[in-house]
């Protein structure tokens, strides 16, 4: 009776063959990136429709990687350590504002809380670039164009409202008694959330974490408008600086796609254990 449901073995290798097309059509984007990186030239041969590349060379990396100004300072460098410490910065504020403020979201009941809630929701739906003009004025009043700092704070504000929902719904999963008990046994407030909740929470804070990392790592508009040396660029503006008015340096734009995508892939590995648990995290009702 088992064998008479268990399904043919055509329609298993029908789904398996839609799948691997399905798949390969995904990653062929990337295999043209890496083909057009390794090419050592800055033209694109449109007419090659094969993602393998006839010739390997290294030759873009090397002249995104050894880029100079004109004082000499060693830009990539400096570039790629202006999108850490932006990026970096911008995680470690964000998600301790949004820790904070979606518990108390979660486990206190105050005067606005539902209207809060749904400003930072309602917030989320108009594109970022409305907020450019705004955000500049402030930031130009406050001297924060063209530096580091202006940046972080501009990013760590506008990836709030995203994490506090993200982290509410996960917060609303974990058992109260687990609290009273903890208070129970002596525990201050301050412990029960950092020794208790934090643990818990922990698959919902590192997929926060991530995607506001990611946020951070791949903005371009922001730093476009607020930045004008390059020194103070982040790396999203110097791929921006490949495509001229007439024409495109195809090869160096996809070299240093390439390297920018390294940190986050790296960082997405090392945070995949938590993916399904943390994704799944906003998938109850908060009261």
């Amino acid at each position: 009776m088992s064998s008479s449901r268990t399904p043919p073995k055509w329609s298993s290798l029908l789904r398996h063959a839609f799948l691997a097309v399905f798949a390969f059509l995904t990653i062929l984007p990337v295999l043209w990136v890496i083909k057009i990186a390794l090419s050592g030239e800055d033209t694109f041969q449109g007419s090659e429709l094969s993602p393998i590349p006839s010739v390997l060379s290294l030759k873009n990396f090397s002249d995104v990687v050894l880029a100079r100004d004109a004082q000499g300072n060693w830009l990539f460098g400096r570039q790629l350590l202006n999108s850490l410490i932006v990026s970096g910065l911008t995680t470690v504020i964000g998600i301790s504002l949004a820790c904070t403020a979606a518990y108390s979201f979660s486990r206190f009941r105050f005067v606005g809380r539902r209207s809060l809630l749904m400003l930072f929701l309602v917030s989320q739906m108009f594109p970022g670039i409305l907020m450019m003009v705004p955000l500049y004025v402030i930031m130009q009043k406050m001297g924060l164009l063209d530096t580091l700092v202006g940046l972080v704070v501009v990013y760590s504000i506008t990836s709030l409202p995203f994490s506090v929902w993200m982290l509410k719904g996960y917060f609303d999963t974990i058992p109260k008694d687990l609290e009273e008990a903890a208070i129970i046994d002596g525990a201050s407030p301050v412990r029960v959330f950092t020794s208790v909740i934090l643990p818990l929470a922990m698959p919902a804070v590192a997929i926060t974490a991530l995607f506001s990392f990611m946020s951070a790592w791949n903005e371009f508009v922001l730093a476009y408008t607020f930045m004008s040396k390059e020194t103070s660029f982040t790396l999203p503006v110097t791929i921006r600086n490949y495509v001229g008015e007439h024409t495109v340096k195809w090869g160096l734009f996809a070299a240093s796609s390439l390297l920018v995508s390294i940190p986050v892939v790296s960082l997405f590995f090392a945070l995949q254990r938590y993916l399904v648990s943390g994704l799944t995290a906003g998938g109850v009702k908060g009261g």
